[in-house]
């Protein structure tokens, strides 16, 4: 503390949260990684588990975002722009809920776009930040079926269907900068943006990359245990959640943030 950094001198090592809300039930943990135990430092990635928008266009919000350690605040970084993204996200709550339905991916990049540039002037002007950012927004109105994702840097959205990790990332449409150094503030061009449409039974899981390079680079292994803990007929309690999120993969240890959500079948 006495090094003028009270932000990472208060930040617990450990956060889980948990939600339901309809037939949709949210289980969240960030979880700091070895290699930040080891030096001493804090927890990186941040994450928000709320609802946003009005009850006639609410959302189910799920928002992580990794600080890039090699700038000095990016823990700071990270934690601001998860909630400041949610906050202004939500001011868009109708408008990003009528471009979903008319299923209309050009206006939910605009209306991302907007949100995120806003939430960035928002961050405190002259720190040094870079932190990725990923946002799920599931509508709470379970007659619409399409989930939306916004990105900017690695990791992202994982879908479980029969057994199997599917990527459920937007796609790089060419105009961006690579995504090994795409990062808030500064480092992007623009938000990416995708569509998705999922069924009762399948999961989605939102994911650092302290979780999703393993399942990307095929660790089967590890991407197996994930799938039978979180792939049967029930959802697994908050702590058993955090514990089935702190499976070991060999040569990863870095901060580990996944946020899941189950629908339960009608």
């Amino acid at each position: 503390m006495r090094d003028g950094d009270e932000f990472a001198a208060f930040t617990p090592a450990v956060l889980l949260d948990g939600a339901q809300v309809g037939r949709l039930t949210v289980r969240a943990a960030s979880v700091r990684g070895d290699s930040h135990n080891w030096e001493g430092s804090c927890r990186q990635d941040a994450m928000v588990v709320t609802r946003v928008g009005p009850p006639e266009a609410e959302f189910l919000l799920l928002a992580i975002a990794d600080g890039v350690g090699s700038a000095k605040y990016s823990h700071t970084g990270s934690h601001l722009v998860v909630r400041q993204a949610a906050l202004h996200l939500d001011q868009e709550a109708e408008s990003i809920h009528a471009a979903l339905t008319t299923q209309d991916e050009g206006e939910l990049r605009g209306l991302a776009n907007k949100a995120i540039a806003r939430a960035v002037t928002e961050l405190s002007a002259g720190q040094d930040y870079a932190t990725t950012l990923h946002v799920l927004l599931v509508p709470t109105d379970a007659r619409i079926r399409e989930r939306v994702v916004f990105s900017v840097g690695d990791g992202g959205l994982f879908v479980l269907r029969e057994g199997r990790w599917e990527q459920g990332n937007p796609v790089d449409d060419g105009s961006l900068l690579d995504t090994r150094t795409e990062a808030l503030p500064h480092a992007y061009r623009s938000v990416k943006a995708k569509l998705l449409r999922t069924e009762p039974g399948e999961v989605l899981l939102l994911g650092t990359d302290g979780i999703t390079n393993p399942l990307t680079q095929k660790d089967p292994e590890f991407a197996q245990r994930l799938a039978n803990a979180w792939g049967g007929p029930e959802v697994p309690s908050l702590s058993d959640f955090l514990w089935q999120a702190q499976t070991r993969a060999k040569s990863y240890d870095d901060d580990r943030t996944v946020i899941c959500v189950w629908e339960k079948p009608e």
